[in-house]
């Protein structure tokens, strides 16, 4: 017997187990054994979609940074437009002077 022939007879059993479990339970057990069942189910589905899209997932991640990051660099080659202290930026139009009457 190869492998594959292996994984399907073991895949038959396990399936006739739970069957069986199943069969042997009330209805309200049996309900509560069907909702276990479907959320592992669903858990295990999201997390084979989340492998098989894992790389697309990553590569689309890294272009958003990079353009982020692309974005970030571009508002400060505008530098003449206003002046850096650190990490402060004061733009052209904070520099007007005050009128004696306003004290704020």
């Amino acid at each position: 017997m190869n492998r594959s022939e292996q994984l399907l007879a073991g895949l038959t059993l396990a399936v006739c187990a739970v069957l069986l479990v199943r069969l042997c339970l009330s209805p309200a057990r049996r309900q509560r054994f069907d909702r276990t069942l479907r959320g592992w189910g669903w858990t295990l589905r999201r997390g084979a979609l989340q492998l098989w899209h894992w790389r697309a997932a990553r590569r689309v991640a890294r272009t958003e940074a990079e353009a982020a990051i692309r974005r970030a660099q571009g508002g400060r080659a505008r530098e003449d437009e206003g002046e850096w202290t650190g990490n402060v930026y004061t733009p052209k139009s904070f520099r007007k002077p005050r009128r004696p009457d306003q004290l704020h």
